[in-house]
Parts: C-alpha cells; sequence; structure tokens
C-alpha cells in the first residue's frame, strides 16, 4: 500500500511507474479527495478551537452557539470519514511499484532470461506426461479425486505419496539447516485482515477459499500460500533493528480457485486447487532488501541443483508480476513432455509495500521509525517438484530414477515402479 503523501508529492512519478504497470488509476480523482480531505479536517479543527474558546468561557448564553458548533464539527467529521473511506479504497487498489531495473512489458513476452542451469535430459523414446506415469504405475488417481472432492484434485498412492513427502522434508532440511531458515508450522485459516496485509484482498477475493463461519465480525481464509500467514507473523509489531533479518520457513498445503484459468492446465498436476508448497519468507531492513532477494533466489536454486533438475532464472516484465512486488525472479523447471520450462518458484521483493499494509515497524540506523521489508519466495512447490522428477528421470520401462539427493528420505530407494 503507498503513502497518500508520497503520492501528492510526486504525482508524476506515480503515474509514469504506474503505467509501466499497466494500471489504470485515476490518480487525479485521488488527490482532489485528498484536497477535500485535508480542507475538512482543516475546516473541522477550527470549529474544535471554537468550541474550547466558548467552554473555556463557561457563559451559559452562549449555550446554542456551542451545540450550533457541535453539530458542524459532527458534520463534518462525517463527510471527512466518507471521503477518507474513499481514498483508502482507491489506495487499496494500487499496485506495488516496479524497481527501475525490472523489464517494461505487457506480460510474459517482456520477462528477461537470466540464466540456464543443467543439461535437458536426451531419451531414446518419447518421454511420457506425469499423470502417465503415475496412471501406469497406479499411484496417481484423478479421478477418485474427482468422485470426492471435484475436479483439480489428486490422490497420490503409495511410492509417490513417500516422494512427494520425502521432497517437502529434503526442502525443509536444506533451508533450515544450511540457509538458517527458522521452521514455522502455521494455521492453515486466517483472518481477512490478514489477506489484506499481503495484498490478496481486496483485489484477488475471487481466487480465495472463504470459509462459513459463524463470527459474523471476521471473515476467515484458507491460505492460498503460506507467505499469508508467514509474513504476517510481524502485523503490527515495532522490532528491534537487532532481530533483523528474520527468516522463516514452512510446509504447507495451499488453496486457489484458479480463478480466471478456466480451461487452462487441466490435465494433470500443473495447476490443482490444493497443492503444496515450500514456503520463504524473509523479513529485513529496507536497505537490504535487494541482497536479500538475490540471496533467497539462490537458496530456492539450490534445492533444483541438489535434484539435479535444469532450470532457468527469469526476471519478470513490470506486466507479469504479482500485485505486491516491486521485482521478481522466477524459476523456471524443465518439463520433458511439453518440451518448454514451467514456473516452480517464484521470489518476490515487496519493498514496504506489505509491511505499510500490515503496520509492521522498526527503528533503522538513524533511531526514526520506518516500514519493514518483506520478501516472500517458493523453496519449492512441491507439486511441481515432483512432476518435474517423474519426468525427467523417467526410464523407458515405466520405472522412475529417484534423485541421489533424495534417496535417504525414501528408504534408500534408487527407483520408483
Amino acid at each position: 500500500m503507498h503513502d497518500i503523501k508520497i503520492i501528492r508529492k510526486n504525482p508524476d512519478f506515480f503515474s509514469k511507474k504506474l503505467s509501466e504497470r499497466n494500471v489504470k488509476i485515476d490518480l487525479k480523482g485521488l488527490l482532489d479527495l485528498d484536497k477535500q480531505n485535508r480542507e475538512l479536517i482543516q475546516s473541522k479543527e477550527k470549529f474544535e478551537q471554537e468550541k474550547r474558546i466558548i467552554s473555556q468561557k463557561k457563559d451559559k448564553s452562549q449555550f446554542n452557539k456551542s451545540k450550533e458548533v457541535s453539530l458542524k464539527i459532527d458534520q463534518l467529521n462525517n463527510e471527512q470519514k466518507e471521503i477518507k473511506n474513499k481514498i483508502e479504497l482507491l489506495l487499496e487498489s494500487i499496485p506495488n511499484l516496479a524497481l527501475d531495473d525490472v523489464p517494461v512489458g505487457n506480460g510474459e513476452s517482456m520477462n528477461k532470461e537470466i540464466n540456464k542451469i543443467g543439461e535437458i535430459p536426451k531419451f531414446n523414446f518419447k518421454p511420457f506426461s506425469h499423470d502417465q506415469i503415475g496412471k501406469k504405475l497406479g499411484q496417481m488417481d484423478f479421478e477418485m479425486a474427482s468422485k470426492t472432492s471435484g475436479t483439480r484434485f489428486v490422490f497420490l498412492k503409495d511410492q509417490l505419496a513417500l516422494l512427494e513427502r520425502a521432497i517437502s522434508n529434503f526442502m525443509l532440511d536444506v533451508h533450515t539447516k544450511e540457509f538458517g531458515y527458522k521452521e514455522i508450522s502455521p494455521p492453515l485459516i486466517v483472518k481477512d485482515q490478514t489477506m489484506f496485509g499481503t495484498g490478496q484482498l481486496p483485489k484477488f477475493e475471487s481466487d480465495q477459499f472463504e470459509i462459513k463461519s459463524d463470527d459474523e465480525n471476521s471473515r476467515k481464509f484458507l491460505i492460498p500460500t503460506a507467505e499469508v500467514i508467514l509474513t504476517n507473523i510481524v502485523r503490527e509489531t515495532f522490532l528491534k533493528k537487532e532481530e533483523l533479518p528474520m527468516r522463516l520457513v514452512a510446509s504447507t498445503a495451499c488453496f486457489r480457485k484458479e480463478a480466471g484459468s478456466y480451461g487452462k492446465d487441466t490435465k494433470g498436476m500443473i495447476r490443482q486447487h490444493q497443492f503444496y508448497k515450500v514456503e520463504l519468507v524473509s523479513i529485513v531492513d529496507p536497505t537490504k532488501s535487494l541482497e536479500e532477494l538475490d540471496r533467497m533466489t539462490n537458496c530456492a536454486q539450490e534445492v533444483l541443483k541438489r535434484l539435479k533438475l535444469p532450470y532457468r532464472v527469469i526476471l519478470l516484465s513490470t506486466g507479469d508480476m504479482g500485485f505486491s512486488a516491486e521485482k521478481t525472479y522466477d524459476l523456471e523447471v524443465w518439463i520433458p513432455s511439453e518440451n518448454k520450462y514451467r514456473e516452480i518458484s517464484s521470489c518476490s521483493s515487496c519493498g514496504q509495500f506489505q509491511a505499510r499494509r500490515m503496520k509492521a515497524k522498526f527503528k533503522n540506523n538513524k533511531n526514526e521509525s520506518d516500514f519493514l521489508t518483506t520478501l516472500n519466495g517458493s523453496g519449492l512447490a512441491i507439486g511441481r517438484t515432483l512432476i518435474a522428477i517423474m519426468e525427467n528421470y523417467q526410464q523407458k520401462d515405466g520405472t522412475i530414477i529417484i534423485p541421489e539427493a533424495l534417496r535417504s528420505y525414501m528408504h534408500n530407494q534408487k527407483h520408483i515402479g
């Protein structure tokens, strides 16, 4: 969320940066409301001063005058409250501004490839898709899931279920033991204010699973990613500088309606309503945000390197970044059956955008109160890692070689099937 004071001082800059994000916001209308709001505050303060003077005189003949002034103050209060709500609604709809080194573009076509790592496997047979392999093994069942839960769900069984768990445990061990992230086992249900803090609400409400609740004063949602609950740990807090950086990791189920993706990736496990992900979150001093983004991206890459999966690093364009992000690197893993790379991790710096929405602050080097910087990234998406292993390590006889890094988590098995 943005500070109206900053927009007021730099309207041309904001207009330019929002156009780069392909967003149309009525900045003039917003600033007009801001001007009205300040004028109402000034008028209200004058009447409040007048009322104080009347009260101090204790003159009974001024009773009616005092009453008239009080009514005027109430009227101005109501007007100002209405204007302020309009300002808040407009500010809530404005995305974060992209950093200057982010490619400007309408979408993924303007994304910039940074690097490619690993060799794409060559098969002496036509590679099968993960769902074909899973069906042949009898360990991936979409039909049963459709009967019990509907489309975009899956049952994993036996060795594939074990592989899914092994991937999660392996990632958690790497991030906690080697990279210093603190493991958290968080709630999977959050309040609407929590979703607002990280930017899922109100703009992306249609993609969220809301839970029916007896509490009429608090709406509840299933988390679309652990980013939501982990980042909000610092909600309405005031950290000491010595507490930074704060690095957190969680392996959780995630839930998304996938609104707007009708007919897209309906086959297999690529796009599910329920999926699992190891999520990384960092809370840092604003001066360390880009350094931390590089660190986080490297932590996610290390998992792919150890699994020996071919991938590439992409810098997202202004039109392809998430609502709360100021800069994002995507890691895309090679999927043989599709003959292309697919996103498996997205690492973003959100600057002070989320912290301002959450009212999360700290004392900076000048001993001044300032908003924190938040970052989040997949370390990695477990389902897509499973898909990548199944397809890149598949054999002609229908078996799957287990990557060496995972064998100790798989009872020292070398193959599935």
